[in-house]
């Protein structure tokens, strides 16, 4: 019982309440096997790697404070350094020596010392009060530039090789999104396409699907990207003070996927939170009883499809991919049945329930669906308009001449999925994982065959690796030909941590660049190509 306890008690200090420290100038890496020689780039990860400013800590794990790091590969050298993101969240709680800034799970109050009373008008005065630049979810890009973002209409825009942060960025100055997704889509001409939430604009909640050009005018070189952004579609919330909570949403060559999940965000609580004494999050309600609406946007047009698609009630935070096929969109998302996964995350609750050997009540699951865009409109009530012969998803219309679709199950367990991003918007084979089955914590890593259903995968005993980044073979045929990036913290002190290369192919180790420094488990993050000069 001793040994479990201290291994449970190791495993929660490593990888989620021990603050790290910033590693600012590059050092290399030790590599044991070997790297890549045509690999040259760097990979740029974003997670939480301050859980306690001065005797404050956060509640919730994704609450803390951005820490980015890089590995650079160079002929076969791997350097590795790391930064916080010095957000004016970053910099007020370093002055203050205390959490100042709200985040989603931890409401912060003022010193008892200074003027309540001009916090509350700040809250007041807006319905939506002002959120936190803490830029923690991932890296995107828009034109050329890189930023740190989160979900609030703030990014942040960094030197990809110093690590630097740079200026702060404001969606509404731009579009008008009171929330983005970290996870935006980038289509054949480099163009990116993100989507984010209007809340009271006009009276009215909308989501908002955006494009910012890969290309700027030479007078705008100098310019924010997104000074040129475009509104592709807005479409109304079922809700007009109760939008859908989304994280990701899917894309192929002609539509857009938003699925409008019955996790809702209640405006109103949202507004007055900080009177209430709770915090955002608790703002967030999961309705089991309500439907899951599909709203697929033609690119085209840029307007939704006619038809209104919908599935039973589900969570899901991660699309996979998406692709058409012979008149129907099939969409790849990671499902839930309930929303007990960011529970899990807060911190008391991780403490718990890795103590305890408590699971998620609900596991993922790699769902399909399949949409038929161009049905049978004269089909009858029950007949199933999903044509495709190698799936068991199904999608029949119902007696208000709506579309009911039930999905395929593909597997089970699986997180933080990402593909081959060449095979984005197309038919395709195979996803790169975490495994976490019933755990909070990633055990594995797995290369998940959608057409056979055959997994394979790496792991090492005491080893926890992050999300799995695929990057292209130069002069690869097939779809797997390439290599599979991890960042691996241990909870065995004698081990480093280490940055995992595995052949994407056999999923075999070629090699392991190990570092000594103080790296955390990080979240999402991209991969630059490029000789390093």
């Amino acid at each position: 019982m001793e040994q479990r306890e201290d291994k449970v008690e190791s495993v929660v200090g490593v990888i989620f309440s021990k603050n790290r420290q910033e590693c600012p100038e590059p050092i290399k890496a030790e590599v044991q096997g070997s790297i890549p020689k045509w690999l040259q780039g760097t990979l740029i990860r974003n997670g939480p790697g301050i859980h306690t400013v001065g005797e404050m800590s956060y509640n919730h794990w994704f609450d803390g404070l951005s820490l980015l790091h890089s590995f650079t590969f160079k002929n076969g050298e791997v350097h590795y350094r790391s930064k916080f993101l010095r957000s004016d969240t970053y910099n007020s709680n370093m002055e203050a020596n205390r959490i100042v800034v709200s985040e989603f799970g931890t409401m912060a109050y003022p010193d008892p010392c200074k003027n309540i009373f001009a916090k509350a008008f700040t809250y007041l005065s807006h319905v939506v009060p002002e959120f936190t630049d803490n830029c923690l979810i991932n890296i995107i890009r828009f034109g050329n530039d890189y930023y740190a973002s989160s979900e609030t209409n703030f990014i942040r825009k960094i030197d990809p090789k110093s690590l630097d942060t740079l200026e702060k960025v404001d969606y509404l100055k731009h579009v008008t999104v009171n929330l983005a997704t970290s996870h935006p889509h980038y289509d054949n001409e480099g163009n990116t396409l993100n989507m984010g939430t209007s809340i009271g604009d006009k009276g009215k909640t909308k989501y908002i699907i955006f494009k910012v050009p890969s290309k700027v005018p030479d007078k705008d070189k100098k310019k924010s990207p997104l000074k040129n952004a475009e509104v592709l579609c807005s479409i109304p919330a079922h809700r007009l003070l109760s939008p859908s909570y989304y994280h990701s949403f899917g894309m192929t060559e002609n539509y857009v996927i938003l699925i409008e999940q019955p996790l809702k965000l209640d405006i109103v609580k949202l507004a007055t939170a900080y009177f209430r004494g709770v915090n955002w999050a608790s703002c967030i309600t999961f309705y089991d009883d309500e439907k899951t609406w599909f709203h697929i946007i033609d690119k085209r047009t840029k307007k939704p499809v006619g038809e209104k698609f919908y599935s039973d009630a589900l969570v899901f935070y991660h699309h996979i991919n998406a692709y058409e096929e012979d008149g129907h969109v099939v969409f790849d998302i990671i499902a839930y049945k309930d929303n007990s996964l960011y529970e899990m995350f807060y911190m008391a609750n991780l403490q718990k329930e890795l103590s305890e050997e408590a699971a998620l009540t609900s596991a993922p699951s790699c769902t399909r669906f399949v949409v038929p865009i161009h049905n049978d409109k004269k089909a009858d009530v029950g007949v199933n308009l999903v044509k495709i012969p190698t799936t068991t998803a199904t999608a029949v219309k119902d007696k208000d001449g709506q579309i009911y679709c039930h999905p395929e199950i593909l597997c089970e367990g699986i997180e933080l999925p990402r593909i081959n991003y060449d095979y984005n918007g197309k038919k395709y084979r195979y996803v790169y994982a975490s495994y976490v089955e019933w755990r909070p914590i990633p055990t594995k890593i797995v290369k998940f065959d959608t057409v056979t259903k055959k997994m394979l995968s790496w792991s090492d005993e005491m080893c926890w690796p992050a999300e799995p980044l695929f990057v292209p073979h130069p002069d690869g045929k097939d779809e797997d030909d390439g290599i599979i990036l991890s960042s691996i913290v241990s909870s065995n002190p004698k081990k480093s941590p280490f940055l995992l290369v595995l052949d994407a192919k056999t999923f075999k180790e070629l090699g392991r660049a190990s570092v000594n420094a103080n790296v955390h488990l990080d979240l999402h993050g991209v991969f630059i190509p490029g000789n390093n000069n």
